[in-house]
């Protein structure tokens, strides 16, 4: 075998033993959602505890359900006897992770956290497993091969565990009705975070940076008042300063290919008429979803009168990492 049928083999591997995961999902499932949105909708937390593989795939889940509204912390069951057990509380629920069920740091923890008044979920590949038996709801994730040549090496199995609570997190996501602006509100940092809080008037260009045209401007004018300000349209409006059309570079490009003489044509003739415009209070997503829905790389800025205040174009929503 060569190294792409290897890797492939791997995938495979991994790809069945999802589906094994898949086809037995069950009501212990829907019981563990239950269980933790009780607990989080109670002000509670989720206490996630694991041991080397399962330890690092349960601080991705924490890290994952509490990016998603449901508040989770990561126990290190090396030092919870030494004074870390202080992050669990009454009313929490407990996630344990253990591959066999068996994990010797995890058991010795477990009579210490039965003392509180918590849940236990266990996410491990042994019913029957000391674990398993204690837990309040089992979640099962055994997997029949690892995708490790040897069959030694965790693979398939932190798969499978990883792949689990990230499903636990999206239902619960759904159950809590967790939104984007939520998202955006734990995320300010990144591109839906900025997209979110944002509003349309913080990116867009200002009304002097607009080529602003009459109807009776003739098309080699629009074309300089393009020019003049850098902009790839023009904003066409009526005696009252409301807006009627728009007319674009690709406007230009399109009529000039059956019209030589375009440039003595007036606007009001091929300007785009209600063009695609968003109000100038609205969050900047809906500029990224307009922009994508419509095709169009500008899009005019409007107040409550329907007059143009501004213009975006998708090539500012790239410089501010919007886009």
């Amino acid at each position: 075998m060569d190294s792409l049928e290897k890797a492939a083999r791997v995938l495979d591997l991994e790809i069945f033993e999802l589906q094994r995961l898949r086809k037995r999902l069950d009501e212990n499932f829907s019981r563990a959602v239950e269980l933790i949105k009780e607990a989080v909708d109670a002000r509670g937390k989720i206490v996630v505890v694991g041991v080397g593989k399962s330890g690092h795939i349960g601080a991705k889940i924490a890290s994952t359900l509490t990016s998603t509204g449901s508040p989770a912390v990561v126990l290190d069951s090396s030092n919870a006897l030494h004074g870390d057990l202080g992050v669990i509380a009454d009313g929490d629920v407990v996630l344990a992770l253990s591959a066999s069920g068996e994990t010797d740091e995890l058991l010795r923890i477990l009579p210490a956290i039965a003392r509180f008044q918590v849940r236990i979920i266990a996410i491990c590949g042994d019913p029957k497993s000391t674990l398993a038996q204690n837990a309040n709801v089992y979640l099962d994730v055994n997997v029949e091969q690892e995708a490790c040549p040897l069959n030694l090496a965790p693979t398939s199995s932190t798969t499978v565990m990883l792949a689990l609570g990230d499903a636990l997190a999206m239902v619960l996501l759904e159950a809590r009705g967790f939104k984007k602006e939520d998202f955006a509100r734990f995320h300010p940092g990144g591109m839906i975070g900025r997209s979110m809080l944002m509003r349309v008037h913080q990116v867009m260009r200002p009304r002097e940076a607009m080529a602003i045209v009459a109807t009776d401007t003739p098309i080699r004018d629009v074309l300089r008042a393009m020019t003049g300000v850098r902009a790839g349209a023009a904003v066409v409006v009526g005696e009252d300063n409301q807006l009627l059309g728009v007319f674009t570079h690709g406007d230009f490009v399109r009529h000039f290919q059956s019209d030589s003489r375009i440039g003595e044509r007036l606007v009001a003739d091929l300007m785009t008429l209600n063009p695609v415009t968003v109000h100038k209070e609205k969050l900047a997503v809906e500029v990224l979803n307009l922009l994508q829905q419509h095709r169009i790389d500008d899009l005019v800025v409007i107040d409550d009168d329907n007059v143009p205040v501004g213009i975006v174009d998708s090539q500012d929503l790239t410089r501010l990492k919007l886009l």
